[in-house]
């Protein structure tokens, strides 16, 4: 054991002389590694998390996107259960370190990348989610707007025609709902873990009442189900079913790589993974199916399917039901937008300069450029939403991921020296070359096809071919310079176990 650190019998690992590294540049509150006594976060908390993040609009509209495409239906839903099981694997085993350590993402990517050059896939990761920011607050904006249209009539063309074929109150209501989720921000992760806990069940509760009202409205299920898609044999199916699989692992490869910035709360490793094991996969299945199911039903009850489900509850005539419907929507999409789109980059943003930057700075910082990225134009074109956005960004993730994994699990067996990843002079150094390299190496395979004809074929998989791809240069490279799996940078009695 490091003399400044202690091991509690659970495996998890403390940081005793906080005094050590206070006065680090790299130091600040929001990154400072979580005391075992605050790390309070059960099973409930982490399959709450997951469940009322997986409850938004982007999730209820992922099969529209298949099978638009030609998937039927159970293709749709099969290639979203796998992808989210795939997906599963690195989100857990980048979670470790986190409840272990008790640290945010950018601090843990210091071990491999360097205490400078962990900002190169902190950025990398806080851009992704500057855009999911802005599209998620789009649809919340939407959701705002549709409310305030049944309980005020005249409200969409109160303030006159607007821009970019919006009307000037659809802006307000997005950028009514954009102040929400900073506010949130403002008050603290505690609130954040309030706030997942009772939006999980009553989405949930919400959408069962909408699929229940839709079946019994249209008398069955509807035509979607009975779809037969467009692809007739396997060798016409696979071009579709692969870049396909490789979004909706691209859908959260983002949290496969930030998972720290909650499990660092954990009181358990068992914990965290029950949690995430149960609610991820199976949530993601039948939210998706739940969506399936309600278009189906929808094209019977108006004449024509209805993906988005504001649109469709736009359509009911009630104010209170509409109020009442909008509100979850707006729950939905604040619940997993805090979640999964502003506590990560508020982090990364922190790390780059952790002096100027609080995690609250990093928030603003964040929202200010989802709407610079213009979600509105994202959204505008569902092929290009899953086959440019998730697909794309995934290739630079995985590559992330892959190197991760590979210094985490396999270069250090889990050791960490804590105090040293918060010290410019300490073990981990200013840059690492093998981490950065391996990170270009991964991307450029996944990104190659968009320039060079002849690797199209692996941006199709550009999520696998960053993470094995940069995973196994950086052991090749680390293999090189002469480190022993399990000793670099540390020798193995720094810290004690392999929790």
């Amino acid at each position: 054991m490091e003399p400044n650190q202690r091991q509690m019998p659970d495996g998890r690992v403390e940081l005793i002389d906080l005094a050590s590294i206070q006065g680090s540049p790299l130091y600040n509150h929001d990154l400072a590694p979580v005391p075992v006594s605050r790390r309070n976060w059960t099973t409930y908390n982490y399959a709450a998390l997951w469940i009322s993040m997986a409850h938004c609009i982007p999730t209820y509209m992922l099969a529209s996107g298949l099978m638009a495409q030609g998937m039927n239906w159970k293709q749709a839903i099969f290639t979203i259960l796998l992808g989210n099981s795939i997906v599963l694997v690195p989100i857990l085993l980048n979670s470790h370190p986190g409840t272990k350590y008790g640290i945010p993402f950018p601090v843990f990517a210091r071990a491999a990348y360097g205490t400078v050059g962990s900002n190169l896939p902190a950025l990398m990761r806080a851009l992704v989610a500057c855009g999911w920011f802005g599209i998620q607050a789009w649809i919340g904006g939407e959701a705002l707007q549709t409310f305030l249209m049944v309980v005020f009539p005249g409200w969409k063309n109160l303030l006159g025609p607007g821009f970019g074929g919006h009307a000037t109150t659809e802006w307000l209501s997005f950028m009514l709902f954009w102040g929400l989720n900073i506010w949130i921000v403002y008050r603290g992760m505690d609130l954040l873990r309030k706030v997942e806990n009772w939006a999980a069940p009553y989405v949930l509760a919400v959408t069962l009442v909408l699929l229940v009202w839709a079946v019994r409205q249209a008398h069955g299920f509807g035509p979607l189900l009975s779809q037969p898609g467009k692809f007739g044999t396997l060798a016409q199916f696979l071009p579709v079913f692969v870049p396909s699989l490789t979004a909706m692992i691209g859908f959260w490869a983002t949290l496969s790589l930030n998972m720290p910035d909650f499990t660092r709360f954990g009181r358990s490793q068992r914990e965290q993974v029950i949690g995430q094991t149960v609610a991820l996969p199976t949530t993601m299945f039948l939210f998706a199916a739940m969506g399936v199911l309600i278009t189906s039903a929808s094209a019977i009850i108006y004449g024509e399917p209805i993906w988005d489900p504001v649109k469709l509850i736009g359509k009911f005539k009630d104010p209170l039901v509409v109020g009442v419907a909008m509100f979850s929507v707006v729950v939905a999409t604040l619940a997993v937008n805090v979640a999964a789109n502003v506590v990560s980059p508020a982090n990364d943003f922190a790390n780059a300069l952790p002096r100027y930057i609080s995690f609250k700075t990093g928030g603003l910082i964040t929202g200010v450029l989802g709407i610079a990225m213009q979600p509105w134009r994202l959204l505008a074109d569902p092929r290009g939403y899953i086959f440019a956005w998730l697909v794309g960004y995934s290739g630079g993730l995985g590559s992330i991921a892959g190197v991760l994994i590979a210094d985490y699990w396999i270069v250090r067996r889990r050791r960490l020296r804590l105090a040293d990843l918060y010290l410019a002079s300490g073990a981990y150094g200013g840059w690492s070359a093998p981490a950065t390299i391996a990170t270009l190496v991964g991307c450029a395979l996944a990104w190659g096809g968009l320039v060079f004809r002849p690797l199209r074929p692996l941006y199709d998989y550009a999520w696998f071919v960053g993470f094995f791809a940069a995973g196994l240069v950086y052991l090749g490279l680390k293999q090189m310079a002469g480190a022993t799996p399990g000793r670099q940078a540390e020798p193995a009695e720094a810290v004690g176990g392999a929790v």
